[in-house]
Order: C-alpha cells, then structure tokens, then sequence
C-alpha cells in the first residue's frame, strides 16, 4: 500500500505521511507517559525552570572537555538552536579556569550559499553564533584553540577526517526542529529512487557529512526564528554533520524547551524512539538505533496536544 501524500509539502516527505494510529498516539501522551518512555538507552529527563534547563545543557560542555588529556582528546558537538546554553558555556570554563588545550568543539551545521558555505561575518552564519555567544567570551588563557575547532565546510573531507583521527567525542547535542531533525537532516524529497517511499533507515544511516537541500518546513521555521519570517532570506540549502558522524558520539543529548518544535512533535519523537518505530520520514527515530539517547525537556514548554481557539 502507497505512503500518504504530505499535507504539508506533497513534493517532499515528512512526518505527515505517517500511519494515522502512530500519530494520534503520540498526541495523546501525557507529560506522565513521556518520562514513562524511557528504556535502556533511551532517558526522557524533565527540568522544572530553564534556568536548570540550560545550566544542565551547559554542564555538558564541561563534563565533557574535563575529561580531555593529551593522550585523550575530548569533544562535544554542539547546536545553534538552542543558543542560550552557550554564554554559560564561556562563563564556566572562566570561573573554574578550565584549560582546553586538549579539548574539541564540533559545530553542527552552517549555511549552504552559492557553492560555499556562508561566511563567519553573516549575520546568520553559525560559527559566527558560536564563537560570539561562547569562544571569544572565554578568556584567552583559557579558549580553545582554533586547530580545535571544527566547522563544516563546502569541502566537507577536513570536517570528517576531525571525526575519524582518535578524537573522541564525548556527546553531540541538539535541538528539534519542525521537520523532526537533528542538526539539518531533514526529510528527502519525494523523486527518483524515493518518489513512493523514504529512504530506509539503513540508507538514511549511511549518510556523512553533506550538502542537503532544506525541507519547506524547516525554511519557514528558521525563517520565523531568525529572520522575522522573511523566508525569502533563508538559504534552502544547508552543510550538516550526518548519522555516520552522530553514531561515533558516546551520547546524542537532545534539548527541547518548547520554542522550537510544538507539543505534539516534542512527544512524536520520544515515542517513535522509546518504541524503535524508524522511519526516515522522521529523520530524529532513527536515534532509537543509537546506544546512548536522552531527550531532555523543559516542563513548561512541553504542553498540550489539545484544540483550542485565540
């Protein structure tokens, strides 16, 4: 039987060309049965105010550049979106004097313009976030070192070879967007090989570091978040770490406060996960194939699935 025709872009795949019964599931969860969804490798963790949230989040910087030795390099791979964990990043590693010689920061994602990828002085650009909101706060006693920070470029071999020369990353975190993702692994498009179904699990996995084209979705929603919903001036393409570089992370941690993805996303995923339901249209359940996944929510901004009228 043919897959669902997307109600929200039917040139693409997405989350809406689920089997209705997965989706009303999810919507029916309740804060209660979302912490209930945890198993072996999987954690749901609630925090009760966002200064906790984000503390939490900030903490796991630390933890993991503490554990950086020079026989052991240590990194974590880090999200814009959120953003307000990374000034508490650069406040720590001042206040505890932590030295940073032997750790690593890997950047999501950036920007994909005109065959390269967008320049550190965009205002939109991601390492430019980065090293504003966290790396040029750090006293420079203390900063990571440029050699030990690595961004994905238009020629992506330098970002994966970073992955693959005994550097260990400690954890990769991320938010959630719309489509469902972490970082920009968005759902494909719905032509060629995947016209009447997405890419399977295994398929999706295999990916590396790539150029991506941006799912409709998710350009409205960068374009809402960053640009006062000009979509106009959002690329539509994208450079991001892949599975293959997600699956040499000891822990993917996923942090969801409730500004990006809605109630009912928050629970689509954690359940699909919790349930190891894999389907690339959901590009986030393929983490139920990840040893070591916690997601991570703000109390407050996990909410309701229910109608109501403003």
């Amino acid at each position: 039987m043919s897959r669902k025709i997307s109600m929200l872009a039917p040139d693409w795949w997405d989350f809406t060309t689920l089997d209705n019964e997965i989706l009303n599931d999810a919507a029916k969860l309740t804060a209660k049965d979302m912490l209930q969804l945890s198993r072996v490798g999987f954690k749901v963790v609630f925090y009760d105010t966002l200064e906790d949230f984000y503390l939490a989040e900030a903490l796991e910087y630390i933890t993991a550049w503490k554990q950086a030795t020079v026989s052991n390099p240590v990194g974590i791979c880090g999200p814009i979106g959120p953003t307000e964990q990374l000034p508490l990043v650069a406040r720590l590693v001042n206040e505890l004097q932590l030295d940073l010689s032997n750790a690593h920061f890997w950047g999501m994602d950036e920007w994909y313009v005109d065959g390269k990828e967008l320049d550190a002085s965009h205002p939109l650009s991601f390492e430019k976030a980065d090293r504003d909101l966290c790396f040029n706060l750090m006293d420079t006693k203390f900063r990571i070192s440029d050699s030990n920070l690595h961004f994905p470029k238009a020629d992506t071999r330098k970002y994966i070879s970073s992955w693959e020369n005994g550097i260990r990353c400690a954890v990769m975190q991320g938010g959630q967007g719309d489509t469902k993702h972490w970082a920009f692994n968005d759902p494909v498009k719905r032509e060629g090989k995947y016209k009447d179904a997405p890419p399977t699990p295994e398929e999706f996995m295999e990916l590396s570091t790539r150029v991506v084209d941006l799912h409709p979705i998710t350009c409205m929603q960068n374009a809402r978040t960053s640009a006062g919903g000009v979509v106009t001036g959002i690329p539509r393409q994208a450079l991001t770490v892949g599975p293959v570089q997600t699956w040499k992370a000891d822990k993917v941690s996923i942090w969801q406060a409730g500004a990006h993805d809605n109630p009912f996303g928050q629970r689509l995923t954690a359940l699909m996960i919790s349930k190891k339901i894999m389907d690339s249209a959901v590009p986030m359940s393929l983490l139920a194939d990840h040893p070591n996944v916690q997601f991570n929510y703000f109390r407050g901004g996990i909410g309701v699935c229910e109608t109501e009228m403003h």
